[in-house]
C-alpha cells in the first residue's frame, strides 16, 4: 500500500514443472512477462519479478476507489529437471527477501494442473516447499490456482463434482488452508476476463487475511 487511493499486492507462483505457473503469472500481470513453452524439461531456471499495469478503479475500500497494481514472483519449478531441491530452494529464499523482504508477501499460490491428480507422492515436494520458506504461518499465507480447468468440463464434470471426487491427499490441503482456491479457465473468456476472475477472488482471499503480510528478513 502506497498511498490511500493506491494498493499493491505481492503475489509468489510454486508448483511442479510444466503445472502452468509462468502462464499463470502472464495472465494474473496481463502480460508476456515470464517465459512458458511446452517443453520436456523444466522451462523456469531463476526467479522473476514481474509487475502488472495500473487497473484504475479495480475495487472500492472505504468509499473510495482503489488502483491495484499486481506484482508476481514466478519461480522454477520444483522437482526440477536440472536444479537440486537446495539450488531451488536457495534461488527462492534470495528472490522472497530481496523482492518482499520489507513490504511482505500476500499470498503463495500453488500453481496445480486440475488435469493432473495430487496424490501423495506427487503434491509433497511443492507444498514441502512452501511450508519449508514460509515457516509456521503458511497456511494463512497460500491458496491453490488450478490451471487448466476446462478440462473438467470437457471431462463432463462441474467444479462442485470436480472437488467432491478428489484424493484424500488434495482435500487435506483444502482444509489445512481454508478451502482458498481458484479453477483458471483458458477456453470461452477472454483473457482480460479470465485475468479480472482470478484477481477477484485473491483479493477476497486478502481481505478475509485482514491485509496481512508475510515478511522475510
Amino acid at each position: 500500500m502506497t498511498d490511500s487511493n493506491k494498493m499493491i499486492i505481492n503475489l509468489a507462483l510454486f508448483g511442479m514443472t510444466q503445472s502452468g505457473k509462468s502462464s499463470a503469472g502472464n495472465i494474473l500481470l496481463g502480460s508476456t512477462d515470464f517465459h512458458s513453452s511446452f517443453a520436456p524439461c523444466s522451462v523456469t531456471k531463476e526467479c522473476s519479478l514481474g509487475r502488472s499495469c495500473h487497473l484504475h478503479g479495480f475495487m472500492r475500500r472505504g468509499g473510495q476507489e482503489i488502483t491495484l497494481q499486481v506484482r508476481v514472483l514466478d519461480t522454477p519449478g520444483y522437482p526440477h529437471s536440472k536444479l537440486s531441491k537446495k539450488h531451488v530452494k536457495q534461488e527462492i529464499k534470495e528472490a522472497l527477501e530481496h523482492h518482499f523482504g520489507q513490504e511482505g508477501l500476500h499470498l503463495a499460490l500453488l500453481v496445480q494442473r486440475a488435469d493432473v491428480p495430487l496424490c501423495g507422492q506427487e503434491a509433497s515436494p511443492s507444498v514441502q516447499m512452501i511450508q519449508e520458506l514460509l515457516g509456521h504461518a503458511w497456511k494463512d499465507y497460500m491458496a491453490i490456482l488450478f490451471t487448466h480447468a476446462e478440462k473438467i468440463e470437457e471431462a463432463g464434470f462441474n467444479e462442485a463434482e470436480y472437488l467432491h471426487e478428489a484424493s484424500d491427499t488434495l482435500l487435506t490441503l483444502l482444509n489445512s488452508i481454508q478451502h482458498r482456491y481458484i479453477f483458471q479457465h483458458k477456453k470461452g473468456d477472454s483473457l482480460n476476463a479470465q485475468r479480472i476472475k482470478v484477481l477477484e477472488k485473491i483479493m477476497e482471499f486478502i481481505r478475509e487475511n485482514s491485509y496481512q503480510v508475510l515478511t522475510f528478513k
